[in-house]
């Protein structure tokens, strides 16, 4: 049900409809646009501050130019919302029983409107550079604007994009929106730079932008209609790259979410007349666990330092960074350095912990293989991944696992409980032999008997004769709820948790061997490459049946989890079917 059949958006199906509205009503679209994100957000959740800031920045570019012949890339695409509105999608953000017909990205699928499946940061200049030299190939005069913002502009990628962009002889227009946030506070000389270049209005000799050939422009009224129009008409049809830096508000219009700019980046369902959260509070967590292992490693003086790549919410590491700052980095949205600088102080005989999202870590692969693993240095990497944290295609958490242990030299280990965690974490703090990752868990704390990693030797969870189930991580609980199931199927089956995706326990699978005739692997990963497939092949040239079950190959979009782990056969009921069928077989 449309809750607001006042609003000007109501006439708008589509850009071409701006064109036709005066002045006055398409003013207000902003704002009209800024409600609905609060009220859509604030019911389920969603990016809130970068759409607010960027509305009259989105406004302004669908009025002057003509979507979708001209092209317009959204960086991350987490500020696309009101993009999505003005673009035929109005509904999913009107009527609350459309709210899930959308995604939070941009998404070619949806709409001619969106050029690319984008969630990750700073690509938007490299992929407008491309989409201009093909234009240009095939003899076309469309305009081609990038949209870069809220941080992406410390990625390396960007970098490479504008270095390549600046030499185009030809129409690209990148509008830099300068809301002086990342998700957390920017981080890095190069920002700077833009304060230098605000506070002089974009007079300062000190420019970036001009040293590399681009023409620059600055509009410190970023949150003004009518100033964002007149500057995109006054570059509509450019001959040449042009830098244009816009200065805007994140969170515009919402008192709580101006205020308190990192919490309201992306924020859970929340009471949206007081900005409180409408979650209670988490109990202790695993992320909470890996905290007080770091305290008491600086108690005993350790030259540690905890590195992130701007995501210390993730983690809850505001506080450690209140504590203890100088055993705190920041890198900012680049976690090719947030590896690569962790190598150089393990070099030095520094204790570097780097936290990694498993989605933003493949972005570091490279990092991880030739800095890290190559040069066998001792960094510890923290990974927090798993087919829970999806919320879109473009934030998977599934790879993690079968790219991570492939590299040689790199131990990843697989704790299931608070007592595994802690144990890893301060063997891992300790060794200087090899870097050692270690996949953090989710969900409240679990707890077990502490391992002994003096050697890796996997660990019987429960003892039974019929079936051998070789659990991963956190699936260690799944593999228990399906073992009931296959009790009440007459199956009798060990639980097997192997604490590690790369260190195998030869003495333990080769028993299982002789012991049983079925084998079943569960993983909370991408099976292509992963754990189970490991499994299948040490065990290939033996009589026995090995399943393998995780996530299949793809990119799952907005699949709720219980739905998703339905569909790779990952119910309890379903493992105990498996297990049953494989037996009669």
């Amino acid at each position: 049900m449309n809750q607001h059949p006042d609003y000007v958006l109501n006439k708008i199906n589509g850009p071409k409809d701006l064109k036709k509205l005066s002045f006055e009503e398409l003013s207000k679209l902003p704002d009209e646009m800024r409600q609905l994100v609060l009220e859509k957000d604030a019911a389920i959740g969603g990016h809130v501050g970068p759409n607010l800031g960027i509305m009259e920045v989105t406004t302004a570019f669908h009025y002057v130019f003509d979507a979708p012949k001209d092209k317009i890339v959204f960086d991350v695409s987490h500020q696309s919302y009101g993009h999505k509105m003005l673009t035929g999608r109005k509904n999913a953000f009107l009527d609350p029983d459309c709210y899930n017909d959308v995604t939070g990205y941009t998404n070619p699928d949806e709409s001619e409107y969106d050029c690319f499946t984008v969630g990750h940061t700073s690509t938007s200049v490299s992929l407008a550079t491309g989409l201009a030299q093909g234009r240009d190939l095939l003899s076309g005069k469309e305009n081609i604007v990038a949209i870069i913002g809220d941080g992406s502009l410390s990625g390396g990628l960007a970098f490479e994009g504008f270095n390549n962009a600046s030499v185009l002889d030809s129409n690209l227009i990148i509008v830099i929106n300068d809301n002086q946030m990342s998700i957390d506070e920017n981080k890095g000389g190069f920002y700077r730079t833009l304060k230098e270049l605000r506070e002089t209005h974009g007079q300062s000799s000190n420019n970036i932008f001009k040293a590399m050939g681009f023409e620059y422009r600055y509009l410190d009224e970023g949150n003004d209609l009518k100033s964002v129009i007149e500057l995109f008409e006054s570059v509509k049809d450019v001959d040449h790259p042009v830098v244009l830096h816009v200065n805007t508000l994140k969170g515009k219009g919402y008192e709580p979410a101006e205020k308190h700019k990192m919490e309201f980046h992306w924020h859970t369902p929340w009471n949206l007349a007081t900005g409180e959260s409408a979650t209670v509070d988490a109990p202790k967590g695993y992320a909470d666990v890996v905290l007080d292992v770091l305290e008491e490693e600086l108690a005993d003086n350790v030259p540690l330092m905890a590195i992130n790549a701007a995501i210390p919410g993730v983690f809850g590491l505001k506080s450690f960074e209140a504590k203890h700052p100088a055993n705190y980095l920041d890198v900012g949205i680049a976690e090719q350095h947030s590896l690569t600088v962790a190598a150089g102080m393990a070099k030095a005989g520094a204790r570097p912990v780097v936290f990694q999202n498993s989605t933003f870590l493949q972005r570091a692969y490279d990092q991880l293989s030739h800095d890290v693993a190559l040069n066998d240095l001792p960094v510890v990497m923290l990974v927090f991944g798993g087919t829970a944290k999806m919320n879109s295609n473009t934030h998977l958490g599934m790879f993690d696992i079968p790219f991570v242990s492939s590299v040689p030299n790199v131990k990843y280990l697989t704790p299931a409980s608070e007592e595994e965690l802690r144990v890893m974490l301060k063997f891992a703090i300790k060794q200087t032999e090899h870097p050692i990752a270690i996949r953090i868990p989710t969900g409240a704390l679990k707890h077990a008997e502490e391992p002994d990693l003096s050697r890796f030797k996997y660990q019987i969870v429960k003892q039974g004769t019929d079936v051998a189930v070789l659990a991963l991580g956190q699936f260690i609980d799944l593999a228990k709820q399906a073992s009931e199931k296959m009790i009440e199927l007459g199956i009798d089956p060990t639980i097997i948790n192997p604490l590690s995706v790369t260190e195998f326990d030869s003495e333990m699978l080769d028993a299982i061997a002789e012991k049983y005739r079925v084998v079943i692997t569960l993983e909370d990963g991408s099976l292509d490459g992963g754990f189970g497939q490991k499994i299948a092949a040490y065990f290939g040239a033996k009589n026995i049946k090995v399943i393998v079950l995780g996530a299949k190959k793809g990119f799952p979009d907005m699949i709720p989890t219980e739905k998703l782990h339905e569909t790779y056969g990952l119910l309890p009921e379903q493992i105990a079917h498996s297990a049953l069928q494989a037996l009669k077989n």
